[in-house]
C-alpha cells in the first residue's frame, strides 16, 4: 500500500468552488486560497438560517495508545461513506498543530484512502490560523508587559499572571524561561514561559465563538493576572482586546477543503483536548449544519477527554444536540489495555499484539465498556467502529462486537476506510444513519449552575470511575476566589493526561478506586470555563529522540516530502 502522502498527491482535486457549489455556497461567500481551499465568510449563515438542520454525529474514541485508534481516519472515512450511501455529509476537522506535525505524532489529515486534501497544505500553515491566533496572544503578552514597565498602574501582582506567551513548535526549553533581564530599557524581570500555540485560550475561543461580535466580548473578558488586592486584570483593562480580534479578522472564517472522494471537510481551529476542550469550532458546525444531511466532528482523544467536552462546553454554547457518537477502537489498542504489552516508539510491536489473543481482548474490552458507558450517559446512541487491521482475527473480532453490543452500544461494526476509502465505511454509515433515526435524549451531565466543585466531583466520579477528589490547598484557595469573582457558574473543563481515564497515563483499562487530584484551578474566562489541572499537566509538548520532521524535506521539483 502506498505512504499516505504518496496518496495524497496522486489524487484529483476539484476545484474548491466546485466543492462548494454542491453544498449550496457560491463564489460570493468565498475567499479563495489558491485553486484547493478557501474561507467561507460568515453572512452564509443568515442565508441558510431558515434550513433544516442534519443530523449531527460526533466521532470519539477508547482512551489513547501509542499504536493509534484511526479517529481521523474513521471521521474523514465515514463522512465519505455517509455521501457514497445517498447522504449529503460534511466532515469537520480541527487543524494540526505544527508541533506533533514536526514532534512524534506527525500529520492529522486522516490516513491511507480516507484523507483531506490537500494534505501538505492542511498539516503545514493551512490559511495562517494558528500564526494569527499565536500572533494575538503575544499582542497581549506584549501589552502586559509593557504596562508593567510602564508604571504598572493597575497594580498588577507579579505572582499572580497567568498569561504567558506561545509558540507553536514543541520546545520544553521554553517551558520555563526568565524575561526582562539586564533591567532599564530590557523591561521588569520576572519568571514565565512558553505554551504551545493550541493550549492558548485564545485557541479554545476562536472554537467556541459564534460571531465576529461575541469573539470581541470574548477577548475582553480574558483575564491576564490579578492585582495585588485580587481583582481580576483582562485585556480590555491592558486596551489590547480590540487589536487582538482584529488580527483574527480572518483567522474567525472556517477553512473549506475535501476529501479523497471529493466530498466537502471544514477544517478550523484546533485546542488541545487534554488541555483544552478539544474540538473544531462552533461556526464550522452551525455552517455545515444547515447545507447537509450529516455533519460529522470529532472530538479529540478519548471520549472520557474530547467527547466529554464536546457534549458539556461546546454543545452547551452552540446550542447543536447530537444525534449520536462513534467510538473508535482497534482489535491492537484494546490488547493494549489489557495492561500485559508494552509499546515504545521506534522499535518493533511486541508480537503478541499482532497474533490472536482472545484473553488480551477480552482484558482490553474494560476500557471499551466504561468509554460506551460515558457516551450513554449523555443520552444518545452509541456505534462502535473497528478499525480493522489486516492481523485482527475474525474471532477477536466477533468478541469485540459480543462485549459492544453487551454493554449497550447501539451497534458495532467493523471499518476499512484506511485500505478502501469510502467502500470500506458502508456499513459503519449505515449504522450510523440507523442510530441517528432514533429518538436523541441528550442531556448535560452537570447544571452549570452547580458549584465548583460538585461540576468537578461529577464529572471525575460518572466519566472518569474515580472514588473521590483530593483537592491540594492551591486548588482550594482559587476554588474560594473564583466563587467570590462569580465565576462559580461557568462549565469545567478538566485537563488531565488523554492516555487514561484516570490522571495516571500508566493505568490502563478501566482504573478503579482512585482519588482524583487536583493540583490548581485556573480561570478561562474568556473561553467561557474553568480548567481544573489533575495532576502534573504540560502544556508545551517536548520533540522526541527522532522527530517526524527529521523526514520532512522538499524534492527537486519542489514538492513536499516525509509527511506523514
Amino acid at each position: 500500500m502506498l505512504k499516505d502522502l504518496e496518496i495524497a498527491q496522486k489524487a484529483r482535486p476539484k476545484p474548491i468552488a466546485a466543492i462548494a457549489k454542491n453544498l449550496g455556497i457560491t463564489e460570493k461567500h468565498l475567499e479563495f486560497y489558491g485553486r484547493f481551499k478557501a474561507k467561507v465568510s460568515l453572512d452564509i449563515l443568515e442565508k441558510t438560517a431558515s434550513r433544516r438542520p442534519g443530523k449531527y454525529i460526533d466521532v470519539t474514541a477508547i482512551t489513547p495508545t501509542p499504536l493509534g485508534e484511526g479517529k481521523t481516519v474513521t471521521t474523514i472515512g465515514l463522512g465519505m461513506a455517509l455521501n457514497r450511501i445517498g447522504r449529503k455529509a460534511v466532515t469537520v476537522i480541527r487543524q494540526p498543530s505544527l508541533g506533533p506535525v514536526f514532534g512524534i505524532k506527525g500529520g492529522a489529515a486522516g490516513g491511507g484512502y480516507s484523507q483531506v486534501i490537500p494534505m501538505e497544505e492542511l498539516n503545514l500553515h493551512l490559511t495562517g490560523d494558528v500564526h494569527a491566533v499565536g500572533l494575538a496572544h503575544n499582542l497581549c503578552a506584549a501589552f502586559l508587559d509593557n504596562h508593567i514597565f510602564r508604571k504598572n498602574k493597575l497594580n498588577i501582582d507579579l505572582n499572580k499572571i497567568f498569561w504567558r506567551r506561545v509558540v507553536d513548535v514543541s520546545d520544553r526549553s521554553l517551558r520555563n524561561i526568565k524575561i526582562g533581564l539586564g533591567g532599564g530599557e530590557n523591561g521588569i524581570e520576572r519568571d514565565t514561559g512558553f505554551d504551545i500555540t493550541v493550549a492558548s485560550e485564545i485557541m479554545a475561543i476562536l472554537a467556541l465563538t459564534t460571531s465576529i461580535a461575541d469573539l470581541r466580548k470574548r477577548i475582553s473578558r480574558v483575564v491576564v493576572a490579578l492585582s495585588k488586592d485580587g481583582r481580576p486584570v483582562t485585556c480590555e483593562d491592558l486596551k489590547v482586546a480590540g487589536a487582538m480580534t482584529a488580527l483574527l479578522r480572518e483567522a474567525i472564517k472556517p477553512n473549506l477543503l475535501q476529501t479523497l472522494d471529493n466530498t466537502a471537510c471544514f477544517v478550523h481551529a484546533g485546542p488541545f483536548a487534554n488541555i483544552a476542550h478539544g474540538n473544531s469550532s462552533i461556526l464550522a458546525d452551525k455552517i455545515a449544519i444547515h447545507l447537509a444531511d450529516f455533519v460529522v466532528t470529532e472530538s479529540g482523544f478519548g471520549a472520557d477527554c474530547g467527547a466529554e467536552k464536546f457534549f458539556d462546553i461546546k454543545c452547551r454554547y452552540s446550542g447543536l444536540r447530537p444525534d449520536a457518537a462513534v467510538l473508535v477502537c482497534s482489535i491492537r489498542a484494546l490488547k493494549m489495555h489489557s495492561g500485559r504489552f508494552t509499546v515504545v516508539a521506534g522499535k518493533p510491536l511486541d508480537k503478541g499484539l499482532v497474533k490472536e489473543d482472545l484473553e488480551a481482548v477480552e482484558a482490553g474490552c474494560s476500557n471499551l465498556e466504561k468509554q460506551i458507558e460515558n457516551i450513554k450517559i449523555f443520552g444518545i446512541p452509541c456505534v462502535v467502529a473497528i478499525n480493522r487491521f489486516d492481523t485482527d482475527s475474525t474471532k477477536e473480532i466477533d468478541l469485540v462486537k459480543s462485549i459492544a453490543l453487551k454493554d449497550g452500544a447501539f451497534d458495532c461494526v467493523v471499518s476499512e476506510v484506511h485500505k478502501h476509502g469510502s467502500k470500506g465505511g458502508v456499513d459503519l454509515a449505515k449504522a450510523v444513519v440507523r442510530a441517528a433515526g432514533c429518538k436523541s435524549n441528550f442531556k448535560f451531565l452537570y447544571p452549570q449552575e452547580a458549584p465548583i466543585k460538585e461540576k468537578i466531583e461529577t464529572i471525575a466520579k460518572r466519566i472518569y470511575g474515580a472514588s473521590g477528589v483530593r483537592y491540594e490547598q492551591l486548588a482550594d484557595e482559587n476554588i474560594a476566589l473564583y466563587e467570590k469573582l462569580g465565576y462559580d457558574k461557568l462549565p469545567i473543563c478538566m485537563a488531565k493526561t488523554h492516555l487514561s481515564l484516570s490522571h495516571d497515563p500508566n493505568l490502563k483499562g478501566r482504573p478503579r478506586d482512585f482519588a482524583l487530584p487536583i493540583r490548581d484551578i485556573k480561570p478561562s474566562v474568556g473561553a467561557g470555563f474553568l480548567y481544573a489541572l489533575c495532576g502534573e499537566m504540560r502544556t508545551m509538548p517536548s520533540l522526541p529522540s527522532h522527530p517526524a520532521g527529521e523526514h520532512i524535506d522538499i524534492d527537486s521539483k519542489g514538492n513536499i516530502v516525509g509527511l506523514s
